[in-house]
């Protein structure tokens, strides 16, 4: 029998989440109702038909996807033959199969958003909602062409932060690798040529602990590296537990200077998902919910999670963002003003596009500034090792003079 995770909320307003085995979400609901539960959402946990996700499309292969069926629809191609036409122009396999698995999940009568939600590794709570939305209310082609562009706007934001950051890795990496040779087969071959220095006592301390640095790296460098690893691999392992997370995400809005674009890129995504998806009609509870996953932090989405509640109280959304503090001042007073001219949807997105280029210019920006300062720290620590190496070899010098 599958096994189904459903979230659903009691007669008081709280969230409660579960997994349950059932013939279908029909037998799901009818349990959770005779618990006085009332079902947010149920999902099949596994994968139906046979169809195996060995690898995601790419946002671009997805983006094209949304885009191309909106337009078809729009031009008066039935869903079916819409569908058909993708799945042959599809140059991805899994693609294919699951468009494949969606055309006949609709001819057996499913809606486009059920089809959807039978794959969540391909097709994300957003793209399922407002497809699930906009059959309902006669404006599909509209809410798959958002899904598109929103789609669309975050590969690039994520495009234009993994490109920002390359060259910073890559001068690290390659600063790393530089002094770890010198230190390890260039250093030691001076060790003999000052080893009469160093039994007069007269070498100097910079010179004498370079040598001594360079001689551990040489003999406890593969341990070194075995413990590193080990901590990385513990480290992972314990930010995979909720502990964990918890203390990783606290800890990135508390980091200078990036503690405050991590908080910008996450309330920008999380303003745009609620505002795109309020925008194509789905409630603003289950759209609170779908959207406060989107910010990837622990903290931001229980905070949230309890802006919901208050919601669910008849109280409004901007007044315990504000007091959580979490949130810019600027956008919780946006959110209000937003609230009381019931243009919420309009101005999410627009507080999204503000933060998002505003911080996309201030990591520009603090690349930039990262840039020289790597080369300079690189520059420091060579000129560290040449003059450790100098002295003793001008001291030798002025002893023949």
């Amino acid at each position: 029998m599958p096994e189904f995770v459903y979230v659903a909320r009691n007669v008081k307003g709280e969230r409660i989440t579960g997994e349950m085995s059932a013939g279908n979400e029909r037998e799901v609901i009818s349990a959770l109702s005779g618990r006085e539960l009332f079902p947010v959402e149920v999902t099949e946990q596994k994968e139906v038909s046979g169809v195996h996700i060995r690898r995601r499309p790419n946002a671009q292969a997805m983006t094209n996807f949304y885009t191309q069926l909106a337009s078809l629809l729009a031009n008066g191609v039935p869903l079916m033959r819409s569908l058909e036409v993708l799945k042959q122009q599809s140059t991805s396999l899994v693609l294919r199969e699951v468009i494949d698995d969606v055309a006949l999940r609709i001819e057996d009568g499913a809606s486009i958003g059920d089809a959807f939600a039978r794959h969540p590794k391909v097709f994300n709570d957003i793209a399922v909602n407002m497809s699930r939305a906009g059959a309902e209310g006669g404006f599909l082609e509209d809410a798959l062409e958002r899904v598109g562009h929103f789609t669309e706007q975050q590969s690039e934001l994520r495009g234009r932060t993994i490109g920002a950051l390359i060259y910073p890795i890559v001068l690290f990496s390659v600063g790393t690798v530089i002094v770890a040779v010198l230190l390890t087969y260039f250093v030691p071959m001076f060790g003999e040529m000052f080893q009469t220095l160093r039994d007069q006592g007269k070498l100097p301390a910079l010179t004498d602990a370079l040598l001594n640095f360079s001689a551990f790296l040489r003999k406890y460098g593969f341990w070194v590296l075995l413990v590193v690893a080990t901590l990385l691999v513990v480290l992972r392992v314990q930010l995979g537990h909720e502990k964990g997370r918890r203390f990783l995400d606290a800890l990135k809005l508390k980091l200078p200077l990036f503690g405050k674009i991590v908080q910008n890129l996450a309330v920008a995504r999380f303003c745009r998902v609620l505002g795109t998806l309020l925008g194509n009609g789905v409630p603003i509870l289950k759209a609170l919910e779908i959207s406060r996953h989107a910010t990837s932090n622990v903290i931001l989405s229980e905070t949230i999670e309890k802006a919901t509640e208050n919601i669910t109280s008849g109280e409004s959304l901007a007044a315990p963002l504000q007091k959580s503090g979490q949130f810019p001042q600027t956008v919780t007073e946006m959110i209000s003003v937003a609230e009381e001219s019931n243009t919420l949807d309009t101005v999410l997105v627009n507080i999204a596009d503000g933060l998002e280029n505003s911080t996309s210019r201030k990591l520009d920006l603090m690349v930039r500034m990262l840039e020289p300062l790597m080369l300079l720290v690189m520059a420091i620590i060579i000129l560290l090792i040449v003059i450790a190496l100098i002295m003793p070899i001008m001291n030798m010098g002025s002893a023949f003079v």
